[in-house]
């Protein structure tokens, strides 16, 4: 709820309607409505909403790169094949 609530606030600074928003997202009006009133919604159109509201960038946070605390770490981080798939 706290994350809908900040989407409806930067709505609202631009004093834009619900309508407004999910049209210029590309995001159904009922979509919205619901997430701003139980803060569900699909990540695709949570995406679609950050754009148009110019947060996208804020999601790069969430998913950072690993860092290397050596020069032979870093390397070894290049030049390990990375997995395909996941183990049970």
């Amino acid at each position: 709820m706290a994350l809908a609530g900040r989407c409806r606030r930067l709505r609202l600074a631009r004093k834009w309607k619900q309508a407004t928003l999910a049209e210029r997202a590309g995001v159904s009006l009922a979509s919205l409505r619901r997430f701003e009133q139980t803060g569900r919604i699909s990540l695709k159109s949570l995406l679609r909403l950050s754009f148009v509201l110019g947060r996208l960038g804020d999601f790069d946070a969430l998913f950072p790169s690993p860092r290397a605390d050596s020069l032979e770490a870093l390397e070894a981080m290049s030049s390990s094949p990375q997995p395909k798939r996941g183990v049970r």
